[in-house]
């Protein structure tokens, strides 16, 4: 009997119009474009500026753009699950906003935080509802307006975060293509190295939680560095060895645009090429959620049908994790 899986059949993101340069970051704190790059592999990143905008936002452009694109009503979908860090507001969930804000009415939606690793823990979320035979379109939204927790006054944290958003679309198939293996991991014991010290109901907000800018994001760069240059190669060195999967066999790796050396760093390790590596970290810097559907966004028509992808993350918490795709479509 052929095994029913979950499979994207389109994809749509979207990027803020304004963008900060490495050049405009050396006038506000101190820096360069030489240190930024060298460290980070990051030139530029997008901003979203306008009063009253947040991640909705950006999830509302993608996913008006997705519905278009694949010719789905919004009626038709099921489910929305959108992965985030920079929720609107601590309630309702950002992704109960974006159906009200893009005519979704039949479906449940709710968001997921894994950190930057959010995105691929709710494609496997969704993957799941489609497999159950439940459901039959799932979108899944990865969005994150990192400014809105971003000291601009740190030039450790303020030269690394972007925002954008990202949304695909997942449907049911008995092909041999969709999602076909994970690996999915966590360790709390991160926390220390990477976390927003205030705003939640540990520490809720205060003047003086706000005065110490304590409600932006705090990461010890080199501690966090080495734990994801070692998790995130070896797990999908992990999917490869159980998949019985070669270097040549993987057409691309989608790797979490945290940074440039941790991206290089996994792809030796599996042996590949840099030409079956896709990177827009110079252009976007880190969106958290929103890295991994941009990458598919851009490279979505160089993509074809069966083509084995490596989609991998690692982000706060710590959390990490890897999905084996085959994808669905030729563009």
């Amino acid at each position: 009997m052929r095994k029913l899986k979950a499979a994207i059949s389109s994809i749509n993101a979207y990027a803020p119009d304004y963008i900060l340069t490495n050049q405009e970051l050396e006038t506000m704190v101190d820096t360069s474009d030489e240190w930024i790059t060298t460290r980070t592999g990051i030139k530029e990143r997008h901003i979203l500026k306008g009063n009253g905008l947040g991640t909705s936002y950006l999830g509302v452009k993608a996913v008006n753009g997705l519905l278009k694109k694949s010719g789905t009503s919004p009626d038709e979908i099921d489910l929305l699950i959108c992965a985030t860090v920079t929720p609107d507001m601590q309630f309702p969930a950002t992704a109960n906003i974006i159906c009200d804000k893009t005519g979704i009415k039949n479906a449940f939606s709710f968001d997921l935080n894994a950190a930057c690793s959010g995105f691929i823990y709710s494609l496997i979320t969704a993957s799941k509802y489609i497999e159950s035979g439940v459901y039959k379109k799932i979108i899944v939204v990865g969005a994150d307006k990192m400014s809105s927790i971003v000291n601009y006054t740190d030039r450790q944290t303020c030269v690394i975060f972007g925002d954008a958003g990202g949304a695909v679309l997942l449907e049911p198939t008995y092909e041999d293509v969709g999602f076909i293996d994970y690996i999915l991991r966590s360790d709390g014991s991160g926390r220390v190295h990477l976390h927003q010290k205030a705003g939640g109901s540990v520490k809720p907000a205060s003047h003086e939680s706000v005065d110490e800018k304590q409600h932006f994001v705090y990461q010890e760069g080199q501690a966090v560095f080495k734990f994801a240059v070692t998790n995130m190669a070896d797990i999908s060195v992990e999917i490869m060895n159980r998949n019985n999967m070669k270097s040549e066999d993987i057409a691309w790796l989608v790797p979490h645009q945290a940074n440039l050396r941790i991206i290089e760093a996994t792809a030796r390790r599996m042996g590949l090429e840099k030409d079956k590596v896709m990177i827009n970290i110079q252009k976007y810097g880190n969106t958290t959620n929103g890295t991994i559907p941009l990458l598919l966004w851009e490279w979505e028509n160089q993509l074809k049908k069966g083509d084995n992808l490596i989609v991998s993350a690692f982000g706060g918490g710590f959390t990490w994790g890897t999905i084996y795709v085959k994808w669905a479509y030729d563009s």
